[in-house]
């Protein structure tokens, strides 16, 4: 009797329990309830209902700290529940979200960090303009350099050949209007008056 009652019992502990589904259905339901956690409403619920009291629920929420994987992070749509399960670890906060005030307290940082997060953020991803080019200062001339002196030259080679300029020819005070030794005849009143003697006489004829 005492054999089969130890065969029982190994029987018994090798027997290891095989979710029908693989785990499926184990994984939804940790999966919802631990993005339940991203709301401190349902916190505050939980911890006036006292579940926080109870070492198997604290117990649970250690077991539920593997959500925090990569692996398994890729399937939380509400990324916050992972904030406050890290913070329910400790008995100050759980306690402290029993009270309504606190409760507030954390629903508004939370909307703030909602509202903030992502200008604050892109602020400091996205690529700054370049500063404007500072204006560059005219280029100045280069210093001139000093010509060496001439040497001065000897006085007895120096030959001054300095012609005065020939006078221009006086102008007479009384320019006429024809150039001197022009064919064109001059008008002349004495010549007028001959011609004039020289018609009446042939009319009259």
């Amino acid at each position: 009797m005492a054999s089969g009652t130890e065969s029982d019992e190994a029987s018994d502990t090798q027997e290891i329990y095989k979710d029908p589904d693989d785990g499926r259905q184990r994984f939804l339901l940790e999966l919802e309830f631990i993005q339940c956690l991203a709301n401190p409403t349902y916190i505050h619920y939980l911890a006036q209902n006292r579940y926080f009291e109870d070492d198997a629920f604290i117990g649970y929420l250690k077991y539920l700290q593997y959500w925090q994987r990569p692996e398994y992070t890729k399937f939380i749509m509400y990324p916050h529940c992972l904030f406050f399960l890290e913070q329910l670890q400790n008995a100050n906060f759980r306690n402290g979200m029993a009270h309504p005030a606190n409760k507030e307290l954390a629903h508004r940082q939370q909307f703030y960090f909602w509202k903030n997060y992502r200008h604050n953020r892109l602020k400091h991803i996205l690529p700054r303009p370049l500063p404007e080019p500072e204006a560059a200062p005219p280029a100045t001339a280069p210093p001139l350099q000093s010509l060496p002196p001439v040497p001065p030259v000897p006085a007895a080679t120096i030959s001054v050949t300095a012609t005065a300029p020939a006078p221009a020819p006086a102008l007479p005070p009384m320019q006429y209007a024809n150039a001197p030794g022009s064919a064109l005849a001059k008008n002349d009143a004495r010549n007028s008056a001959v011609d004039r003697r020289k018609r009446k006489r042939i009319v009259k004829n």
